[in-house]
Order: C-alpha cells, then structure tokens, then sequence
C-alpha cells in the first residue's frame, strides 16, 4: 500500500499512471507539460488547470484529431471532472500510440 501511495496507481502495462492531486500538481509544474482537459467545452469553460488544453472525450473527432497534434514520445497528463472520461481517454491515446499517461485521480473535481 505504502508504494502504491508513493508511485501511483498503474494500469495497462505500465503507460497509464494516476497521480494524486498533490503529485498532478508538482508534476505539471514543468515547461512544456502536455496538459489535456477531456470534458466538454461547457465543463471547460467553467473552470479548468492553467495551461490545460481542451479535447472533448465525447466528441470523438474532435479528440483524435486534437491527440494527433501531441507529441506521442512525451508524457500527456489528463483530467476529466470525476476520473471515469480521462481513466478512457487515457487508454485510448495509449491505442494511438502513447507512451506515458498520467491520470488525475479523482478529475477536477478533487483539484484544490
């Protein structure tokens, strides 16, 4: 329990890790952060993490074609409002080719 704390929780092989707020928060402090919102754009404009993009999970298109403009080597960190959007947003960008995905656990809805 202790390293599953400390590290994370990891699914799929080791390419999708969720971060608890505080690790989200210092990890997401680096330049250069690929940083995406998958709620809708209504949810988005309501209130969002600086320097987040938005890519609407239920707008498919939308989505794969905003994913297609990210760097597939680097790490893509992912929040929804409550987890369940970014947990499946996740394993889709894994199918398109990612290597690395940090998931907020607990979505916008646990950010303080």
């Amino acid at each position: 329990m202790f390293l599953k704390n400390l590290f994370g929780t990891r699914i799929n092989n080791n390419k999708i890790r969720v971060l608890s707020s505080l690790e989200f928060k210092e990890a997401i402090k680096k330049k250069g952060v690929q940083l995406i919102d998958v709620r809708t754009p209504q949810e988005f404009a309501l209130g969002m993490i600086k320097g987040s993009q938005n890519l609407n999970f239920f707008d498919g298109s939308s989505f794969e074609k905003g994913a297609k403009k990210l760097n597939k080597e680097a790490a893509v960190y992912v929040y929804c409002q409550s987890g369940s959007r970014s947990k499946r947003a996740s394993k889709a960008l894994i199918k398109m080719g990612f290597s690395e995905i940090f998931d907020l656990q607990g979505g916008f809805s646990n950010w303080s």
